[in-house]
């Protein structure tokens, strides 16, 4: 199984960045812990702070992978683009947020992607990609067998 994680603005400073937020953990450590956890799935992994970036990564992966975790990050708010770059993949897409965006400023319960996302996650720190890597392997799992 492969499944794409697409990080967007600002995220490279995950352990960095308002850890009361974000939390203290850097996404590397995080990666690699993802990567024993689950041995048998590729984690492709992209980070941008460019919008046009992401959306070039969407569609990398968009048509290969068997999902997509995606933290839009600040462009969640902003990018009818990456919104309308999901509409256009095949592969299911999992909005992913370390944060409760709906609990913060009033502008961050706007999304521009939500809706073109199978579903999302939002507020549980970095266990929101492990929980989305379940959701994937778990449709993977009800599929018939000539179709995995």
């Amino acid at each position: 199984m492969r499944i794409a994680i697409i990080n967007g603005p600002n995220l490279n400073l995950l352990g960095k960045r308002e850890p009361e937020i974000y939390g203290s953990e850097g996404f590397e450590t995080f990666m690699e812990a993802l990567k024993q956890r689950y041995p048998g799935v590729a984690f492709p992994y992209f980070q941008s702070n460019i919008e046009g970036e992401l959306i070039d990564a969407l569609q990398r992966e968009g048509f290969s992978a068997d999902g997509i975790l995606l933290n839009p990050g600040g462009y969640t708010h902003t990018s009818v683009a990456i919104g309308d770059a999901i509409a256009a993949i095949k592969c299911p897409v999992i909005e992913v947020h370390i944060s409760n965006v709906h609990a913060r400023e009033a502008f961050r319960r706007i999304s521009h992607v939500s809706a073109k996302c199978r579903g999302t996650i939002s507020g549980l720190g970095l266990k929101g990609y492990a929980l989305g890597v379940e959701y994937f392997l778990g449709m993977n799992d009800k599929k018939p067998e000539n179709q995995r």
